[in-house]
């Protein structure tokens, strides 16, 4: 149960959101997440309120007001060849999409946490 949350600046139109967070399920699924696996939230800050380096730490082309940073919490377990696969399939979609977001303003953090400490509903620890 991978939850997503996709920090932004504003303003964002809602089809950038929607692009954005397509491109990282559709990543997710091809991992092996269910399709009905969906827990999406959008951060949509003040220039103020998001500050990020425009070129840390090598990249080819400088960040814009179009920096997308994507989290994903996910129980631990998937392995670095997956994880790969993952960050492949969101940043290649994303420049093929109609935004033609530039993979350089594209950055994806995974934060993995352990099965027992996932209640999915009803206070239910079903992994413990």
């Amino acid at each position: 149960m991978p939850i997503i949350t996709l920090t932004v600046q504003k303003p964002k139109s809602v089809q950038f959101k929607n692009v954005v967070l397509a491109a990282v399920h559709t990543a997710l699924v091809a991992s092996g997440v269910p399709q009905a696996d969906r827990f999406h939230r959008v951060l949509e800050l003040d220039a103020d309120d998001f500050r990020y380096d425009s070129q840390y730490p090598d990249l080819s082309a400088a960040r814009d007001a179009d920096f997308v940073l994507v989290e994903i919490l996910l129980s631990v377990g998937r392995s670095v060849k997956i994880k790969k696969k993952i960050v492949s399939d969101i940043v290649a979609d994303l420049a093929a999409s109609e935004l033609h977001l530039n993979p350089e303003n594209v950055m994806i953090c995974f934060k993995e946490t352990s099965w027992e400490n996932w209640s999915f509903g009803g206070g239910r620890l079903i992994h413990t």
